[in-house]
């Protein structure tokens, strides 16, 4: 009789966690995804001795991106982008001292430079990111902030070859399980004063890395495409 209310019992639980533990992991049986890779479209302006506004002189631009994920908070990303700088002087108020040909006057400069970007980025989400079903508590929509470091490759009167740190924000939502939309706005502060192919037009000489130097915004939608698989049973262990 003891035996087999004990079998009884035994027989119970066992049904009990046949049950529970299924249900414990559709909770979270998607699968997790280390990279990402796509595209994306944006818009480029320069700000430097020309211009001075964020909001002037946009052009065309565009790139490839990829992302490995360390975990739903923190992501690596590179990206090459290329586009093209724009900017003039006319009906500006300065005096340019290089280029005028006597005291208070101003020759109009303008330039348009080819440029090719490629960045290193570090991306920290504010919320976990993800569908909710790979990961407890992730959300499908998330803020995020960004910082790397990179170069910029310029072709205008000469070639230039320039370090840039980009530093700025975006915004990431998640369309399906692994296809991913995101917006994404840098600032781009580079270590030449070429990008614009005249090199300190106001004479003033600086020996500081990023001191009076050319710099670039950039702001672009992308749309990636996750893949490579995370290890369940890794996951099971830390479970």
């Amino acid at each position: 009789m003891k035996f087999s209310i004990s079998s009884s019992i035994l027989s119970i639980c066992f049904l009990l966690l046949a049950v529970i533990r299924p249900a414990a992991v559709c909770a979270q049986d998607e699968p997790e995804y280390k990279m990402e890779i796509g595209a994306g479209v944006g818009l480029m302006n320069y700000l430097g001795d020309f211009n001075g506004s964020l909001l002037k002189d946009f052009q065309p631009m565009g790139g490839i991106v990829a992302k490995y994920k360390s975990n739903p908070r923190v992501a690596w990303s590179a990206q090459l982008n290329y586009g093209t700088l724009k900017g003039y002087s006319k009906n500006a108020n300065t005096w340019y001292p290089e280029s005028a040909d006597q005291p208070g006057a101003m020759e109009p400069v303008s330039f348009k430079t080819k440029l090719a970007d490629l960045s290193l980025k570090f991306e920290y989400n504010f919320w976990p990111y993800g569908t909710g079903r790979e990961y407890y508590g992730a959300k499908p929509l998330t803020p995020y902030i960004a910082l790397g470091a990179g170069l910029a490759f310029a072709k205008a009167d000469e070639s230039v070859v320039a370090f840039q740190m980009p530093i700025g924000f975006g915004v990431k939502y998640k369309l399906q399980s692994r296809l991913n939309l995101s917006l994404e706005w840098m600032m781009h502060i580079s270590g030449s004063d070429k990008l614009d192919g005249i090199r300190d037009p106001y004479g003033i000489k600086s020996t500081e890395l990023f001191k009076n130097t050319d710099c670039y915004s950039t702001i672009q939608v992308a749309l990636t495409y996750e893949f490579l698989e995370k290890c369940k049973t890794c996951h099971n262990d830390r479970e």
